[in-house]
């Protein structure tokens, strides 16, 4: 049995046990992946200030996003297809951060269903939404997730359409997946991930199929998701879907400081800065440098939360330090999802509570609500001296 101590050894394993066109989904940026190499390597800029001869005693880590209490400022990101790295992965996620204490976001694009996840699962979690075109099911969406006491929507603002990704494209990944003749060659050598399939019922989008008018198979999704997303969106849209809603409501795919502004001005409760895992926009910031010029503009008036790139404690604490008062996984934790299952999310949540405490404590403090950007050496220009 593998010795587990970084994200990095789940990948390994992650890498050898899931077929390659959902191994691809999960670790390939748009384009030529600029920005999602970016979101990681742009972590590695900025340096941690050690302090010595202080009390380390009786840490913490808890704190709060959107109101709700957590183990760490760290929530499971919205994945879509996590059923296909792993039989059931939804579920097994939600019940892997159910039982850590942070957060867990269901996709709009999962296999298992929210009514899935729900039933699995003791206690309120998060649901992401797009801005589809179709009210009708949008609001029977609502009322599912209403049903499912979710305690949050997630509203993505940035997929209009979709950015190009070389390798889905040429694996044939798509909703529903092309099986090719490589693809499925490559399932087959996958004998773990196989028998969990052949074991589960839940191979397609459940929040969609047997919902959306006209979609009663998988074979009629893909007409029905082209024709769905919405390229003419605009912020009255997303308060319409504030106000369908009538509960808290994160806006995810904020890079710029006006776009900031619009989201707390149609009701947001917290704002994402994200640019979807390097997978729409290549050439686009990282998003840990998008963020001071947006804390800026609305630190002060609403939760500003970050994804992308977050691949450790050490990244979580940077960007707590720098101004967040949330993250997101979504790579990291799938990693340990297509490894070992719900065992292999709990670790992850380990691995990352760990470095984050460690450092916290080698960076002086106790209490993460403590924590400022004094513990940091962010190099001048950091955040851009664009013309």
């Amino acid at each position: 049995m593998a010795v587990i101590t970084e994200i990095e050894d789940l990948k390994r394993i992650y890498e050898r046990r899931v077929p390659r066109m959902f191994y691809d989904y999960v670790e390939t940026g748009s384009w030529t992946g600029q920005t999602f190499a970016n979101n990681s390597s742009d972590f590695d800029k900025i340096h941690l200030k050690q302090r010595v001869a202080v009390d380390m005693t009786n840490r913490s880590t808890a704190t709060k996003m959107i109101g709700e209490d957590v183990a760490m400022p760290v929530a499971l990101a919205p994945v879509g297809l996590t059923g296909m790295q792993n039989a059931d992965g939804e579920i097994k996620a939600a019940r892997a951060a159910e039982k850590f204490g942070v957060p867990f976001t269901l996709s709009t694009m999962s296999i298992c269903s929210i009514e899935d996840v729900a039933e699995h699962t003791t206690k309120p979690f998060w649901f992401q939404v797009y801005t589809l075109k179709d009210d009708d099911f949008m609001k029977r969406l609502f009322d599912r997730a209403r049903a499912a006491k979710c305690s949050a929507i997630m509203v993505t603002v940035d997929l209009q359409l979709l950015g190009q990704r070389h390798k889905d494209l040429k694996n044939g990944l798509s909703a529903p997946p092309k099986l090719t003749v490589k693809s499925i060659s490559n399932m087959m050598t996958k004998v773990r991930w196989g028998l969990g399939m052949l074991g589960t019922k839940r191979r397609f989008f459940g929040n969609i199929v047997g919902h959306a008018e006209g979609v009663d198979d998988p074979s009629s999704l893909a007409t029905w998701t082209n024709k769905s997303f919405d390229q003419s969106l605009d912020w009255d849209r997303i308060r319409q879907f504030k106000k369908m809603w009538g509960g808290k409501m994160i806006v995810k795919g904020i890079m710029d400081a006006d776009d900031a502004k619009k989201a707390l001005n149609v009701g947001a409760d917290a704002i994402i800065v994200s640019n979807h895992g390097g997978r729409q926009l290549d050439g686009a910031l990282s998003s840990i440098r998008a963020l001071p010029a947006i804390l800026d503009a609305v630190g002060d008036k609403i939760e500003v939360h970050i994804d992308s790139g977050i691949r450790s404690g050490q990244d979580v604490i940077k960007s707590v330090a720098m101004g967040a008062t949330g993250t997101y996984i979504g790579r990291a934790y799938v990693y340990g999802l297509g490894a070992m299952g719900e065992p292999g999310v709990t670790k992850t949540l380990e691995v990352i509570h760990k470095e984050l405490d460690m450092t916290m404590a080698l960076c002086g403090h106790r209490n993460l609500n403590d924590v400022s950007r004094d513990i940091l050496y962010v190099p001048r220009g950091f955040s851009g001296d664009w013309e």
